[in-house]
């Protein structure tokens, strides 16, 4: 598919100065940015179909881990924030099981979605990952499956929602909660969220939308899927330097494998 068989165009103008200026100051402000109907209807239909017969192919788990997906530090207390323990259970394909005429390795290739996404995070330049697992992932989120509380370690996010749930599987955030760059890691917000005795702002996700997100400061999770029908997210995701490649231990944890 070409890419303008892939993205509204015309809904949504990548390569107009306005429009990008306009999109970056959005998530300047708000730290999110939702597009619903980014993808045309075949281009949507295309991927679910492909997520659907590449299900089986799929790497579940169901693991527990604190905000900061980190391992625990033994310096504080088992209820500590730090330490404190979510649970995120999900199943994901990866970029190489994703077919080489997907609309999703097209989308993720063209120089031009690069530049208007490169422009919005305020990056000279972005690239793909350097292993051969980590560039576009496809998750799934059956019945009962979440994303626990946690903050990113990548400044931004780029996420298309392809299937969402009949109930529940809510995108949810509060902004600002740490100060990374800086070492802070605002303890006791953490505690009053994971409390829950804070009410986060949810963003809304359709078929098709393409999500911006700055999720390295905003704590932020998926609630569970309460109903029949899979979730299925994609993760479009790209670093600000070439030749990077996720760690070992980190392709073990999320794909069940190295990939080499």
């Amino acid at each position: 598919m070409k890419l303008e068989e892939i993205i509204d165009l015309k809904r949504y103008p990548i390569t107009d100065d306005a429009f990008k200026e306009q999109s970056r100051q959005t998530v300047a402000e708000k730290g999110a940015l939702a597009m619903p109907e980014f993808l045309t209807g075949a281009a949507l239909e295309a991927i679910r179909k492909e997520g659907e017969q590449k299900q089986d192919q799929a790497f579940f788990s169901r693991q527990f881990h604190n905000v900061y997906l980190t391992d625990n530090n033994p310096e504080f207390a088992d209820d500590h924030a730090f330490n404190r323990q979510v649970v995120s259970s999900k199943g994901c394909i990866t970029d190489d099981i994703v077919g080489d005429e997907s609309a999703l390795r097209e989308l993720y290739n063209a120089q031009s979605f690069k530049d208007f996404l490169s422009y919005v995070f305020g990056e000279d330049a972005l690239y793909p990952y350097a292993d051969p697992l980590s560039s576009i992932n496809l998750h799934y989120a059956k019945k009962g499956q979440e994303l626990g509380w946690h903050f990113d370690n990548s400044s931004f996010a780029i996420t298309l929602m392809i299937q969402p749930t009949e109930k529940g599987g809510q995108f949810e955030y509060i902004k600002e909660v740490r100060d990374a760059d800086a070492g802070e890691m605002n303890f006791d917000k953490v505690n009053s969220v994971l409390d829950g005795k804070e009410t986060p702002q949810q963003l809304s996700m359709d078929a098709g939308a393409l999500v911006l997100f700055r999720g390295r400061n905003a704590i932020h999770r998926v609630t569970p899927n309460e109903g029949d029908r899979t979730r299925m997210l994609v993760v479009l995701a790209y670093n600000s330097q070439p030749n990077i490649a996720l760690s070992g231990s980190a392709r073990m944890t999320f794909y069940g494998r190295l990939g080499e």
